[in-house]
């Protein structure tokens, strides 16, 4: 067992040190963007979609309220696209999935 130099470290910089370690900090970062999409997308989109998760490779899953708004939705993806780049984590998605659910 080896001995420790010096006073005990932060929970927090422990904490993100294993994390980085783990190779998780980044999928943290993405994930971040589900908990932004209301103040991303605005009232009006946020009152008839929830963003549930983003996969490793960029994919948004979104649940929508009605097929009307997933077929607006899906037209105006690219700008959606745009606006979510605009968030630190927004450039790692690259695709919305549109998912007709109960919001």
């Amino acid at each position: 067992m080896t001995q420790r130099k010096g006073p005990p470290e932060p929970l927090g910089k422990a904490l993100a040190g294993f994390l980085a370690r783990a190779g998780l900090t980044q999928r943290i970062e993405q994930a971040s963007i589900v908990d932004a999409w209301a103040l991303l997308v605005g009232e009006q989109i946020a009152s008839v979609t929830m963003a549930r998760m983003i996969t490793r490779d960029g994919t948004l899953f979104v649940d929508v309220a009605t097929n009307a708004w997933m077929q607006e939705l899906s037209l105006m993806e690219p700008q959606l696209l745009k606006v979510l780049a605009q968030h630190p984590a927004g450039a790692s998605v690259q695709q919305i999935r549109w998912r007709l659910a109960r919001v």
